[in-house]
């Protein structure tokens, strides 16, 4: 480790790890999602998953055994954080929870890989910045596309100057969702820390097992999907925070739910673009390979990059040019995943900061936010960059 990074380390309280000691993991949040992640960290190298927190019992039992032998089970995340054997925690809640759950593990001394979207509401971000900068813990946002050697190759690409003046991006993801929302799951649930910070009302199940498509805890296939493509737009334009959002939605099409499957959003950036979002999930079921695309339109040829391709397209009088560069690495996704893992443990050694930082993951997420603000009002929302908030 460089003398600054360990310094850096010890100011902040870090534990310092070397290559061979071993890295204690924490999951809070056990649904499909969290087990899914606990795989994946449990396929690294010296990485032991020490403790599970869920407050709906069948998820918290599910997620131990996901974790292994000797994983200590919690029913409230303060109590996890309280772990002194835990290095980092992996926060796969619901949106709401994002913002504060980060800011009290990086207060209580964890690193953090929390799952996108960063957080629920804008101004939560300003937060979790200040709380990471101050604690110089090491936080990535799970937009595992930033490591990904696919996209990072893809993005070497766009650096180089061969598709001249981009002023606009069109992008779209497409798949079906069902018509009907899941029915009340067996099992016990503490719905009082499940809501959190979200809108007091009773026990709903259909809210709980269905929690993505409702405002008060998430935005959505619209947020969930956009989480992913307008980070690595942002990302390859080299943007921040985003000048105006709209954004337009069909009908409601899933019993009992209040966000649309197919909305369509128009993001106008500062540095002179404008990017236009479809997520269409009343579609055909596309192939894994096919299912989104982003094509960045430049004045001297146009860039596809795909979920595990991409095409370099330069300007041309054929009827069916060919790709001036092109790449394919179809089955290729998951290995991102593992990679942005493998990143993060890392940063969590050497002190570094991560692929997808605080600062990235805020500025993701005020453009998701704005978009749930455009689509919610009818209006074209705009960000205020002085007074660091929306405006209608």
């Amino acid at each position: 480790m460089q003398r600054r990074n360990f310094l850096a380390a010890t100011a902040a309280g870090a534990r310092i790890l070397g290559a061979n000691d071993r890295i204690g993991v924490g999951l809070i949040g056990a649904g499909g999602r969290g087990r899914l992640l606990t795989s994946y960290y449990k396929e690294q190298p010296n990485v032991e998953m020490r403790a599970v927190c869920d407050v709906y019992d069948l998820n918290l039992a599910k997620g131990v055994e996901a974790a292994g032998a000797g994983a200590k089970p919690y029913l409230d995340y303060r109590d996890l954080l309280a772990n002194k054997d835990l290095d980092a925690v992996v926060v796969a809640t619901p949106d709401h929870w994002h913002a504060q759950m980060t800011i009290d593990a990086v207060r209580a001394g964890k690193d953090v890989y929390v799952e996108k979207p960063m957080v629920h509401k804008a101004e939560e971000g300003f937060a979790v910045i200040q709380a990471v900068r101050e604690t110089k813990r090491v936080v990535q946002v799970g937009t595992q596309r930033r490591s990904f050697d696919e996209f990072l190759e893809a993005q070497r690409v766009m650096d180089s100057g061969r598709l001249g003046e981009v002023k606009l991006v069109n992008a779209w993801w497409y798949n079906r969702v069902g018509a009907k929302v899941s029915p009340r799951p067996k099992g016990k649930l503490d719905w009082e820390k499940w809501l959190g910070s979200a809108p007091k009302r009773p026990v709903d199940w259909i809210r709980f097992s269905n929690w993505y498509y409702y405002w008060d805890y998430s935005g959505g296939l619209m947020i969930g999907q956009a989480a992913h493509v307008i980070d690595a737009i942002q990302w390859f334009m080299g943007s921040s925070y985003p000048a105006a959002v709209t954004c337009a939605g069909g009908k409601v099409h899933i019993e009992g739910a209040e966000v649309p499957a197919t909305t369509t959003m128009i993001v106008e950036y500062p540095e002179d673009y404008v990017a236009v979002l479809t997520v269409g999930y009343q579609a055909m079921r596309y192939p894994f390979a096919h299912d989104q695309l982003k094509q960045f339109n430049g004045s001297k040829a146009r860039f596809d990059v795909g979920r595990e391709s991409w095409a370099l397209y330069p300007e041309s009088k054929e009827y069916d040019p060919k790709p001036a560069l092109e790449k394919k690495d179809y089955g290729s996704f998951e290995r991102g995943t593992r990679q942005h893992i493998a990143n993060f443990l890392d940063c969590i050694r050497t002190r570094k900061d991560p692929n997808a930082p605080v600062e990235a993951g805020h500025c993701s997420s005020v453009t998701l936010c704005m978009a749930m603000e455009a689509l919610k009002t009818g209006r074209r929302i705009r960000w205020n960059a002085a007074a660091r908030k929306m405006d209608g």
